[in-house]
């Protein structure tokens, strides 16, 4: 009961900011296991899926280790029973990374819960989502649990927001950037912010990725990035931070 008035409210935060609509909605409320592979805009659309999905079963999201270390982000992370992946940058090479995500994973699937993995890996750093030779979803789909469905989500709209690599042409700290939002919150008296519009499109995929899994991997993470791009490069929108003050123009 707590978790679900902390997503209703973590919800209304995010609306002050970002307008969300979806197509193929549907597609959450139907019952059984389900992977989502969402393109990787920027650091905020892990927070504006977690708390649609939430709605429809419980989640359990993939994400990078280091946001155990951020105290409140830990404690949610922790009752979403979220799989910790290996911070490479942080010069943690555990050898046996993809094992763990594979188990926790399946885990979570054979439990009919909603798994959210992001086969990029990473943030976008161009206008176009790149999964290179990335191997988890790869590895997971070859052995997918029978009756999971996988959704691909489309999302666009979020580049060119504060969290995105557009904003200053490097990938921004998460930490930094999400405080800064606070900021903007209380500034913008909560309910007077500038709306970003932003686009979520779920379809089911699973016979796609079932299909391309008994290729190569670097054939299956082309359909994913063809999947991810069909509409090209999308072009990046600033939305001014301050109803009060016009907007920054940027260049990306």
């Amino acid at each position: 009961m707590l978790m679900k008035f902390y997503r209703v409210l973590y919800q209304f935060i995010l609306s002050r900011r970002y307008r969300v609509s979806f197509k193929g909605l549907s597609l959450l409320s139907q019952p059984g296991a389900k992977l989502i592979f969402p393109n990787h805009q920027s650091h905020i659309d892990p927070q504006l899926i977690a708390v649609e999905c939430y709605k429809y079963s419980d989640i359990v999201p993939v994400v990078n280790e280091k946001y155990f270390k951020i105290p409140v982000v830990r404690f949610f992370l922790k009752k979403f029973n979220a799989v910790a992946v290996s911070d490479f940058k942080g010069g943690n090479r555990d050898p046996h990374i993809l094992k763990k995500i594979f188990s926790g994973v399946i885990k979570a699937l054979e439990e009919g819960k909603t798994v959210i993995i992001y086969p990029s890996g990473q943030v976008q750093e161009t206008a176009l989502e790149r999964i290179k030779n990335k191997q988890s979803a790869y590895t997971i789909v070859k052995q997918l649990p029978d009756g999971t469905k996988v959704l691909g989500l489309r999302i666009t709209g979020l580049w060119g927001s504060s969290f995105s690599s557009a904003w200053t042409g490097a990938k921004p700290i998460f930490l930094k950037r999400f405080l800064i939002g606070i900021g903007y919150f209380f500034a913008n008296l909560i309910f007077f912010s500038p709306k970003r519009n932003v686009e979520f499109e779920f379809t089911d995929i699973t016979q796609d990725v079932i299909r391309e899994a008994q290729g190569d991997r670097q054939s299956f993470n082309q359909f994913l990035e063809t999947f991810f791009n069909h509409k090209g490069e999308e072009k990046a929108y600033f939305v001014r931070h301050f109803f009060f003050l016009p907007g920054r123009k940027n260049k990306v």
